[in-house]
């Protein structure tokens, strides 16, 4: 049923035989919700980018490291990158093989580097210096390197990831200081990767990167082409988040068409016998994600009309960092379509001034009590709502997350992605965490698999 502004969820008819309003009261906010048949379409669309028999997608964690969603994109046939010990961990509880993940990395310790060689994966390094370190960890191993194109593309300064001004990739004219360090290690080098960053609409800037960096291999890595099993040309394939506005849509079909005839002309010219990875985050999950939030307060200073909610953006931090825009949607009970629209801006409940959803925005009168719903929302990292969603990432360099920093429902979550009962979930869970911590997680549990349709 139409409600106060819901035309575009109306349509996509992504809350099912449900409404925000029944999620709300029955799970709380701030609230995660995913669409499946969104996800599954998504990653789809990327798979049938190139019929060539080395594509693969190469899902990027971190833009979501849910283990229900995770799952999905495995079952659907993608690879996925990791980026941490956290995220690596939570790939491997969500079926993810050693050989569909890479481990991509900037920064990090030695300690980190021997987790993901000790767990079987390749690592890309993005520096000389990671390099030497890679070198002295697995002596004799197989690494990749990533590459500055020196082409950026994206949608804030913060998300462009190439160019003189960017700190990642190694730059194209360091590469006699890459043969030195490969020789002095004893290192094959096995794959070579890019990212020009994140959100582009226009497929040229990406294309040419791809270009670019075939042109590289060929030529300027030609003695080392034999050992090259991965090309990794990043992702940051956008979306349109104007939905309201009609915005358009990345034109797949032109992707694809282009991208299947550069590189099946490449494997014509050179032989190439190895994989070609995308490595696309938000184009996958982004769409399938929509977070509510209630409003609790409406107030007015001077002439600026506030709406307080409990999305604060310690739930989405998009907005405050990058200044990101995310279409609002807005449910009442008995709430009916609203075309008189007025001024105002939507607030979340941290105590800093840029704690701001959605700033001076035209929307239908929001009054308290209201659901509003942020499109196209994915935590992406961030903490604070109540939803199936851990995050690792910022954890000690260890093979396994340390016990202590797991709740009971984790436990038990960890145990039915490695196949338990829900019995089977608590009594693991209960070797680690107190029993009414356990009984009350079990509630939950239950309650989230009943509501998923089964406890498989």
């Amino acid at each position: 049923m139409p409600n106060v502004r819901s035309v575009q969820t109306d349509k996509a008819r992504f809350f099912g035989n449900t409404t925000p309003q029944e999620l709300a009261a029955q799970y709380g906010t701030p609230l995660y919700v995913y669409n499946e048949d969104v996800l599954r379409q998504r990653c789809r669309d990327l798979l049938g980018l190139s019929s060539l028999p080395g594509f693969h997608v190469n899902y990027s964690a971190k833009a979501n490291t849910n283990p229900a969603l995770l799952r999905i994109i495995r079952e659907e046939g993608c690879h996925a990158d990791a980026m941490s010990p956290g995220e690596l961990h939570i790939n491997k509880l969500a079926g993810f093989t050693p050989d569909r993940l890479l481990y991509v990395c900037n920064n990090v310790s030695a300690e980190e580097m021997k987790n993901a060689v000790d767990n079987g994966l390749i690592v890309s390094v993005d520096s000389l210096s990671q390099l030497d370190q890679y070198g002295k960890v697995n002596p004799g191993g197989k690494v990749m390197i990533r590459i500055n194109p020196g082409i950026g593309a994206g949608h804030h300064k913060k998300v462009i990831t190439a160019g003189k001004e960017t700190k990642f990739g190694i730059d194209p004219s360091s590469l006699d200081e890459v043969r030195a360090l490969l020789k002095k290690h004893g290192l094959t080098l096995a794959g070579v990767n890019q990212h020009i960053g994140s959100l582009f609409m226009e497929p040229d800037n990406y294309l040419n990167a791809i270009e670019f960096l075939l042109h590289f291999i060929q030529s300027d890595l030609a003695d080392l082409f034999p050992g090259i099993e991965i090309i990794d040309f990043g992702g940051g394939l956008g979306i349109p988040y104007r939905k309201y506005e009609e915005e358009p849509r990345l034109d797949m079909q032109e992707l694809g068409r282009r991208l299947h005839a550069l590189l099946s002309a490449w494997v014509g010219e050179t032989g190439y016998k190895g994989k070609f990875f995308i490595e696309p985050g938000r184009y996958v999950v982004a769409e399938c994600g929509v977070l509510l939030g209630t409003v609790h307060a409406t107030k007015f200073n001077g002439e600026n009309r506030y709406v307080g909610t409990d999305l604060g953006f310690n739930v989405l931090v998009r907005p405050a960092m990058y200044d990101s825009f995310h279409d609002i949607e807005i449910f009442r009970d008995g709430g009916e379509p609203d075309a008189e629209l007025v001024e105002q801006s939507i607030v979340g409940n941290i105590c800093e001034s840029g704690d701001i959803l959605a700033k001076k925005r035209m929307l239908p009168l929001i009054k308290e009590g209201d659901i509003v719903a942020a499109l196209d929302a994915n935590p992406k990292a961030d903490k604070g709502e109540y939803t199936v969603v851990f995050d690792f990432s910022s954890l000690p360099a260890e093979e396994e997350p340390p016990a202590p920093q797991r709740s009971a429902a984790e436990w038990m979550l960890a145990a039915l992605l490695d196949g338990a009962s829900l019995d089977e979930a608590a009594a693991r869970a209960q070797e680690h965490c107190p029993r009414n911590e356990v009984y009350r997680a079990k509630l939950r549990v239950r309650e989230m698999l009943e509501n998923l349709g089964g406890e498989d």
